[in-house]
């Protein structure tokens, strides 16, 4: 079996412009599920910021199935907004999850560093380890899962420009991705997202008989986890996968990204009402790119263009979802509204205005 390549994790981070770019390998936690001993100031854990009273009190009232997070943790700009003091990039890297986990709004998180390389087992239990038992993850698949060819950047050395022989492989993602995943995070898992990165449609043989090579592959992977797919390309938004999601149990990922329709659009294509759960990330608003987006924002410390339309949009998905009886999942990048936590905190009022 073809393993996906990893490449160099850094060099990935840079080239694609992914939050998590701080974030090492998982480290245990103090104050979590289990322990970490160390010398020093350095060595101490990052606080958690005492939550605003008004979070506290929207947080008792949302249903404990609607989970709000952001696209990662190591962010030191958000001192004052989700950690205290000593939010240190390094500190971050080691403890900011489960600071992180303690505010009582942030009940997920995106874990994007696999989308360059799988991690294993062990990796995913130290991550379960410093969060809540309610506490779930969006893990993000490899991207040599989601990607047919290969970009013919310079940083892909051998296999720029190749097609990707393990592109849709069910065999594949269960051994890098779904076993590794389920065996680490158990309770902890929520979300297994397949999200593949813009490429031409015609390059997936158009939209039908892409629809009908996602349906095997989800069909294909193991039974158990909640499994989504964000699309990129929006040709290929239609009825067809609209049914090869249906067919496996799966969601569709609504995204708020330049390159896919409005929400309401994506929710006429893919009727979110029969499925197991919403699943929704707030990526990037307007015609920004990412780089621009985080030259932008930094420190990610403020709300600089707030999008309300999208807000609402995600709101109300996420309260008919929870009047469903349904779980409802909302990841936030930074490059969303400036400021990702306090997208999260905006985003909790409206849904528990709705219900």
């Amino acid at each position: 079996m073809t393993r996906p390549a990893g490449g160099e994790r850094g060099a990935q981070l840079d080239l694609f412009g992914a939050e998590d770019a701080s974030a090492g390998a998982p480290s245990q936690a103090p104050g979590a599920r289990g322990t970490r001993t160390g010398k020093g100031a350095s060595d101490e854990p990052v606080s958690p910021v005492e939550p605003d009273a008004t979070h506290v009190a929207v947080a008792r009232r949302l249903p404990a199935d609607v989970r709000l997070g952001t696209s990662s943790w190591s962010f030191p700009g958000w001192r004052g907004i989700v950690y205290g003091d000593g939010a240190t990039p390094s500190r971050l890297a080691r403890t900011g999850l489960a600071a992180y986990a303690q505010h009582p709004l942030l009940r997920t998180v995106g874990l994007d560093r696999t989308y360059y390389a799988p991690i294993g087992a062990t990796d995913y239990a130290t991550y379960a380890a410093q969060v809540p038992e309610s506490f779930r993850f969006v893990v993000k698949a490899p991207e040599a899962l989601t990607v047919s060819r290969y970009p013919t950047h310079e940083r892909y050395g051998a296999l720029r420009g190749n097609d990707n022989p393990t592109f849709l492989d069910a065999a594949c993602a269960e051994d890098t991705l779904v076993g590794p995943a389920c065996e680490g995070l158990a309770g902890a898992l929520g979300v297994i997202l397949f999200q593949l990165p813009p490429q031409p449609a015609w390059a997936l043989g158009g939209r039908d008989r892409f629809a009908e090579r996602l349906a095997r592959f989800l069909g294909d992977l193991p039974v158990g986890p909640l499994y989504a797919v964000e699309l990129r390309t929006e040709k290929l938004l239609g009825s067809a996968y609209a049914e090869a999601l249906a067919s496996a149990g799966a969601a569709h990922c609504f995204n708020v990204h330049p390159t896919m329709p409005d929400l309401e659009l994506q929710a006429a294509v893919c009727d979110p009402s029969p499925a197991a759960a919403v699943v929704v990330r707030w990526m990037l608003g307007g015609a920004q790119r990412y780089e621009a987006a985080r030259e932008r924002y930094r420190p990610f410390d403020a709300l600089v263009d707030e999008d309300p339309a999208a807000r609402t949009s995600i709101a109300t998905l996420c309260a008919d979802a929870a009047r469903r009886g349904r779980p409802a999942y909302c990841v936030i990048n930074n490059k969303a509204e400036g400021s990702a936590p306090l997208s999260a905190f905006r985003l909790a009022a409206e849904i528990e205005a709705l219900l």
